[in-house]
Formats: C-alpha cells, structure tokens, sequence
C-alpha cells in the first residue's frame, strides 16, 4: 500500500505553479516496537486523558490548547483562532530564494521529503521548476506548513522528483560555544598527525548505505525468536573499557599496525563474497543455511512488520510440524 501523503498543495515559482504531493522519504515502521503491558496480567497498558485536579477521564471535544503563564494560570487558545492564523505556505510552498547547497548548515536539517506532481495535470509546470534548479546547481528555499507550524523546507532534484528537506530556525539550533569554550587548545606533531592520516587512508571507502546492519535490531529478533520458542537467553559479559590513552604516539603506532593486519584479511572476505556472487550468477545452488534457530530470524528488511510479527507466529508450528517423506510406501508385490 503507497504511503499517504503528508501534505498537499501547490508549488509556485513566481507566476508558474503546479499541484504537488509531500511524502515522507524515510520510515521507522519496519523496526520491532515494544507495547506496555501489565506485568501481573499480560493486559496491555491504556492512556487515558483525565484532569489533573480531579482524576476524571475528559472526552475529546472538551480539550483545548492553552499557553502556560504560570503555576495556575493558562491562556486558552480555540481551534477556531488557530485556523485563522493560516498562512498562504499552509496551501502554497512559494520559492522565495536559492542557495549553495554548502551554505546549509546540517545542524538546521531535520528531516527529507520527496515532492512529486499530484495528479495528472501540472507535470510541465513541475519539470520546468525542477530542472530549473537543476541547471542553477542550488537549492531552493520555501515554506510549508505542517501539523499546524510554518517550516523552511530546501527543494533540490533527485532523480525525476524534488526532495525536500525541512530545516530549523535559528532559534532551535543551540549554540557551540557554551559547550566548546572548555576544551584545551593542545598543539599536535607533525609525526602524530602523519600516523593518523595513514590510519584514515586505511579505513578510507565509500559510503554504501545498504552495507550497513542495524546490529541492535538483529539482536532484538534473535531475543524475541529465542523467547518465542522457550530458549533460555543469558546476559552478555559487560564490555571492556578502552582504558586511559597513557601514550597517545604508542596508541597510533599500534592502531596503524592494527589497521594493516586487518586490511588482507578484509581482502580475503570480499573475495569470499566476490566467489559466492559469481556462483549464484552461473546458476549454481546456494549453500543450505546450517539448521537451526538461526534460520528463524525475522526478515529485517522488505517484508514489514506485519510480515515479521506473522513470522513470529508461524516460527513453532513449523518447528513442530513433522517432515513429510520423500517417497510414498510401495505395496508389497
């Protein structure tokens, strides 16, 4: 099922506009989420809305927003005054400016979107705004308003769409100095400066998302698999601490030497990788994953939570399920 959009209006460069569509570009649904349950009966915890004087549960149509002035005292503000503070950015992201992509600092992002046409009509008027940022190589700045707050939200073409990335105010963004003043000024040699760039040139590569495991929630998968299917689970030694650094020029000089050690071995892995791939290519078999809890983890990726949750489920009936026999009984002749 497509995602629902977040936003819809209208995208204007001065006079040309066309109706758009705000989608969120990232999502947390696929991570495994906990509910709060009450340990002495498995029932799940309910939140209620109840006044704090009272303890009464209020019903929904009789709770409205108010700013506090102080212990007792609030400013109520209807729903009705709210509305009518709507800015022409609540239908409307209007491109104010460009910028240089590197004067954005990242401290103001917040998060991305991807705006695309909405509907059939308007595609002309979208690619017309597009590739005009395209060709201008900057980033576009406009405002849109979302769950009721105007944002600055930077356009810039990805692919045959606009990303869109929120940004903060200058207000919301806290400033560097009250935590950097503290730090020493400490001089640094030549000769450590030199071993720690060969240490970078070791670790140096590519940035490839997709090569990256959330570890944490693998680990929470092999928990619940493990727990779902009566396995005892025993905690993890604490991890060692690196201690002090008591000679900093040592601790480089190990750390290279440690970094060289690891590349040939990193080498002989990707071969490894490298050799299974062009087994799978020529249409040979892959290996049968060893039997056993293993072969039960959750997909992490692809299949949702649904999936993941019915595969839960499913994991001790097909534990219990008897093998079928490869062949049927011959009568006897």
């Amino acid at each position: 099922m497509a995602p629902r959009a977040n936003w819809k209006g209208f995208l204007r460069l001065s006079l040309v506009t066309c109706p758009v569509a705000l989608y969120p570009a990232t999502s947390d649904t696929e991570k495994v989420s906990f509910n709060q349950i009450n340990r002495k009966t498995g029932h799940r915890i309910k939140y209620a809305k109840v006044d704090a004087d009272t303890g009464e549960e209020v019903a929904n149509e009789d709770i409205m927003k108010g700013y506090k002035v102080d212990t007792d005292t609030y400013i109520e503000v209807t729903k009705d005054e709210l509305d009518d503070l709507a800015l022409e950015s609540t239908r409307t992201i209007e491109i104010d400016e460009f910028v240089p992509r590197a004067d954005i600092d990242s401290r103001y992002v917040i998060r991305p979107y991807y705006l695309v046409p909405d509907g059939k009509v308007g595609h002309d008027a979208f690619a017309v705004i597009r590739e005009t940022i395209r060709s201008m190589d900057k980033v576009a700045i406009g405002r849109v308003v979302l769950t009721n707050r105007e944002h600055i939200i930077a356009l810039e073409p990805l692919d045959n769409g606009l990303m869109g990335t929120l940004l903060r105010y200058p207000y919301e963004v806290r400033s560097e100095k009250e935590y950097f003043d503290d730090i020493q000024d400490v001089k640094i040699t030549k000769d450590m400066l030199d071993l720690a760039k060969h240490i970078v040139e070791q670790k140096s590569g590519s940035f490839e998302p997709e090569q990256f495991e959330d570890r944490y929630e693998t680990a929470l998968i092999d928990l619940i698999n493990q727990k779902r299917n009566g396995v005892k689970t025993t905690a993890k030694a604490p991890a060692k601490s690196g201690g002090n650094v008591i000679n900093l020029m040592d601790a480089l000089k190990r750390s290279l030497a440690n970094e060289k050690q690891a590349a040939p071995a990193a080498g002989k892995e990707a071969a490894k990788e490298t050799a299974k791939e062009t087994a799978k290519a020529k249409g040979k078999k892959p290996r049968k994953a060893a039997a056993g809890q293993r072969e039960m983890l959750l997909p992490i990726s692809g299949s949702g939570k649904r999936a993941a949750k019915e595969a839960v489920k499913e994991a001790p009936k097909k534990a219990e399920k008897p093998a079928r026999t490869s062949a049927r009984t011959r009568k006897a002749g």
